[in-house]
């Protein structure tokens, strides 16, 4: 029980190292796309679209939309169209969010696993030499609960981090919204 127990603890930790890696990877890329946008909106599109760095969100909405919009037969198929370039742009705005909504949720339980673990391990040793020193069956305690404290750390500095690069995906879909609605032929 108490390889298992110090595995919990490996898992925790792994789930802070993801969520911190991935908040970085994710606002390393919200960022790069806040720049784009803001750079679109003091040159407008067709120089943008010039200026655009390959593979950006703005650079892949401008020439979905050059190919498009522009030749799209009518009103509804430019919809569908300017749909189909949203729903791209979002998959790629929260791509890799749903590592922080696992580990928000599975933190606090694996914490409560290795507090489960670690009190069974005391339990188990108190019953092999009895209550012989109570001072090691107190720090075997407080380890147990310091696996509950780890979990709900990782998930409260999970959901923070969620939140934060939450609100920075949904601004830079209203910006794709409106650079979308910008780029609609008026038919």
């Amino acid at each position: 029980m108490g390889h298992l127990h110090e595995l919990t603890f490996i898992l925790l930790y792994a789930a802070l190292a993801a969520v911190i890696y991935f908040a970085v990877e994710r606002g390393l890329f919200y960022w790069t796309c806040t720049k784009d946008f803001v750079a679109l909106r003091q040159t407008g599109p067709g120089a943008a679209q010039a200026m655009a760095r390959p593979g950006s969100v703005p650079s892949t909405l401008l020439s979905a939309a050059a190919q498009g919009l522009t030749e799209a037969p009518n009103a509804a198929r430019a919809g569908d169209l300017t749909e189909k370039i949203f729903i791209d742009a979002q998959r790629r705005m929260n791509r890799h969010l749903w590592i922080f909504d696992t580990v928000i949720t599975a933190a606090p339980l694996m914490g409560l696993l290795g507090t489960i673990l670690g009190i069974f391990d005391t339990f188990s040793a108190l019953a092999r030499s009895g209550i012989s020193d109570a001072q090691a069956v107190s720090a075997g305690i407080g380890v147990a609960l310091l696996a509950t404290a780890l979990g709900i750390a990782v998930a409260l500095i999970g959901l923070l981090l969620y939140n934060v690069l939450q609100d920075h995906a949904e601004r830079l879909l209203d910006d794709v919204k409106l650079l979308l609605l910008d780029l609609q032929p008026q038919h």
